[in-house]
């Protein structure tokens, strides 16, 4: 009897109560670790997000401000070739001014000197009176030639007033071309001062300019280097949450072995007691005569007994989240039912063909939701939790991509032109935040 319940209490505890409660606290223990991973990874995935958009924010004003350089560079360079061809106006119209004071200078020396030479004239003939004009015709042979020399003398006369009426307006043309070339070398110079001004004010511009394109360059290598850091212990945490899930799965493993061995050593405990009850049975018939009615009886009531414990010694296996009805998990089936549909890149429509966050987007909005367009933006839509504790329906962000969890461990996407929408496992590539929408 006492070497039957050796035997007996040996079979009924092959591994030992103690070890599946260890392994069950090491399981717990890791899964702990895990969540304390997972949050970590929330921190920084935040901490990567905030210095992304950082960088992408700082990015955007070294664009805007290279493009206002630019644009500042070639007004600058305009301007200066504006002042080149003015200053070279200026000479022109330096030269130009400069002849026409001589031209001027020689046309008031002419008119003076017909002007003179006709006083002289006039002078000489009105001097000498009525007499000098009555010699004149009576030294005339006839009165043709009386006729002639008085017309000669009124053409004489004529002559003079006329040229010199000539002189007088090619001096008044002459002065005024120069003051049409002054008026035009004062726009120049006031132009060419404009101007200058202009090109000082864009030099100081664009020198502010540069500067504040040094220091935003010097922004965004300490933006990207925060960013990186952070995105390394993204990864890290990756790894570390990768690690404790295989542990944490292998000490499930574990224990369902244990499970399953303290099930056989239940069955062979079970198995033992009933031979033993049959033994003592079987002695106790043979001792006292027992009938055989009653033993059976017993030894079916022992064995009923033992079924009942089995059954109630048993394990109900995990239940899953099933979700049917909620909002997340029509979200996903809805955007499982245009698997197959094409890639488009820009594209929104799920029929025709979507781009990544295309296909998001358009999943969503069919749902009432307007969400941002760019997988970038989708990255802090939305409630940030971890992918321990994605549910379908949920947005998972990659660097570049974005997809639709629909449980198990993956999501539906529109994946490439070759594979258009499709499901793929969700840790296929890094996942750098998931975000829950409703």
């Amino acid at each position: 009897m006492a070497m039957s319940l050796s035997i007996m209490l040996s079979v009924a505890d092959p591994v030992g109560a103690t070890s599946i409660s260890d392994l069950e606290k090491q399981k717990q223990e890791l899964e702990e670790k895990k969540k304390e991973a997972d949050a970590k990874k929330k921190e920084e995935q935040q901490r990567y997000n905030n210095a992304s958009g950082k960088a992408d924010a700082i990015q955007s004003d070294v664009d805007a401000v290279a493009e206002e350089i630019e644009e500042i560079d070639a007004a600058l360079v305009e301007t200066i070739a504006s002042v080149e061809m003015i200053e070279e106006e200026i000479e022109e119209k330096e030269e130009q001014i400069e002849e026409t004071k001589a031209d001027l200078e020689q046309a008031k020396i002419v008119e003076r000197n017909q002007y003179e030479a006709m006083k002289l004239r006039i002078q000489f003939m009105y001097e000498r009176g009525n007499s000098s004009y009555l010699e004149l015709l009576l030294a005339s042979e006839s009165m043709a030639e009386m006729l002639n020399k008085t017309e000669y003398v009124e053409k004489l006369y004529e002559y003079d007033r006329k040229l010199l009426a000539d002189y007088q307006a090619a001096r008044e043309e002459v002065e005024a071309l120069q003051e049409k070339l002054e008026e035009e070398m004062d726009e120049l110079e006031a132009q060419q001062h404009e101007l200058m001004e202009e090109k000082a004010s864009l030099e100081i511009i664009l020198n502010e300019k540069k500067s504040t394109y040094d220091n935003y360059e010097a922004q965004l290598a300490k933006a990207r280097q925060e960013a990186a850091i952070y995105k390394a212990n993204i990864k890290r945490q990756n790894d570390e949450i990768k690690k404790l899930e295989a542990q944490a799965a292998s000490k499930q493993s574990e224990i369902e072995e244990a499970k399953r061995a303290e099930e056989e050593a239940r069955k062979a405990q079970e198995l033992a007691l009933q031979r033993e009850a049959e033994e003592r049975e079987r002695r106790e018939k043979e001792s006292s005569g027992t009938s055989s009615s009653d033993t059976s009886e017993k030894s079916s009531s022992d064995s009923s007994s033992s079924s009942g414990s089995s059954s109630g010694g048993g394990y109900a296996s995990a239940s899953s989240y099933s979700g049917s009805g909620s909002k997340g998990q029509q979200i996903a089936n809805y955007a499982c039912q245009y698997i197959g549909n094409p890639y488009v890149p820009g594209g929104t429509s799920l029929t025709e063909g979507a781009d990544c966050s295309g296909f998001v987007w358009r999943v969503y909005k069919d749902f009432g939701y307007n969400l941002p367009r760019t997988s970038y933006s989708l990255r802090s839509t939305g409630t940030g939790v971890s992918y321990s504790e994605a549910r379908p329906g949920d947005i998972v962000c990659y660097a570049g991509h974005v997809g639709i969890y629909i449980g198990n461990g993956q999501i539906v996407h529109a994946s490439t032109q070759r594979t258009g929408i499709k499901i793929t496992t969700a840790t296929y590539k890094e996942i750098l935040a998931v975000r829950r929408i409703v």
